[in-house]
């Protein structure tokens, strides 16, 4: 497995969660799921799933703030994107074709503060673990000018330059003494990193927050696989292998 820079035990708390449910493929998640799973976990169920969904801009609950919030949503589902807000942080995020997820929900002893970082650390090995069994290393860090910025990316780099490949997020709830956690990732396989900046630009713009994003902060499975097997061609079916790679590190972890 790729290292990726982080230990997946933090202040003595390890993340060793026991899936309880595996699905692959799952239909979209929305805010509902969300909850839902939220509960499971505080129930003390452990989820996961793989998925993809149709085009749209996710943006966390903060970007309420912005005054013209509404506009920038009308506008951009005019375009075929709807914007859809999420309780995890960070900054805006597109989903779409090509686009494979990952979410987690399970329950956490200790601190949030203290599990944070293994949480995320968790996410990036079972990421890095994956892609390095297409002949891909990737690790965790900070990729300027890439959506949803964060040390917890997971960045691939060729000559010389690292680009963004996956990011990741997390959401904490706690209820009656006990607390889960949702945790996602965002695999970019086949999609295009020039259409995604473009429509998470529009939305940005219309926000007038000030936030650009650029297609050459960011890559996909598809160009890591054709530099890391020059000559090959990348198979037909991209997001099928992606997935088969992901399954048996989250089946060595399913009760």
């Amino acid at each position: 497995m790729i290292d990726t820079g982080l230990a997946d035990t933090v202040h003595g708390a390890a993340i060793q969660p026991r899936w309880t449910q595996l699905l692959c493929p799952m239909d979209a998640m929305d805010a509902d799921h969300e909850m839902q799973w939220l509960g499971a976990a505080l129930d003390g169920q452990a989820i996961a799933a793989l998925w993809t969904g149709p085009p749209a801009l996710v943006a966390p609950l903060s970007y309420r703030r912005h005054a013209q919030l509404d506009a920038a949503c009308d506008a951009s589902n005019a375009r075929g994107w709807p914007v859809r807000l999420r309780r995890s942080g960070g900054g805006v995020v597109p989903q779409g074709a090509g686009i494979l997820n990952i979410t987690l929900a399970y329950p956490c002893t200790g601190a949030a503060g203290n599990m944070a970082e293994a949480v995320y650390a968790h996410l990036c090995q079972l990421l890095s673990g994956a892609l390095a069994g297409l002949g891909i290393a990737a690790q965790a860090g900070n990729v300027q000018g890439s959506f949803c910025d964060g040390r917890f990316n997971l960045a691939v780099t060729h000559l010389g330059t690292a680009r963004k490949i996956a990011g990741t997020a997390q959401y904490w709830r706690r209820a009656s003494g006990r607390q889960a956690v949702l945790a996602h990732a965002l695999l970019l396989v086949d999609a295009d990193p020039a259409q995604l900046c473009a429509q998470a630009n529009q939305f940005e713009d219309a926000l007038a927050s000030g936030r650009h994003y650029e297609a050459e902060a960011l890559t996909n499975v598809a160009q890591c696989w054709q530099q890391a097997h020059p000559g090959s061609s990348c198979p037909v079916d991209l997001m099928a292998h992606v997935r088969q790679a992901l399954m048996p590190l989250l089946q060595e972890q399913a009760r």
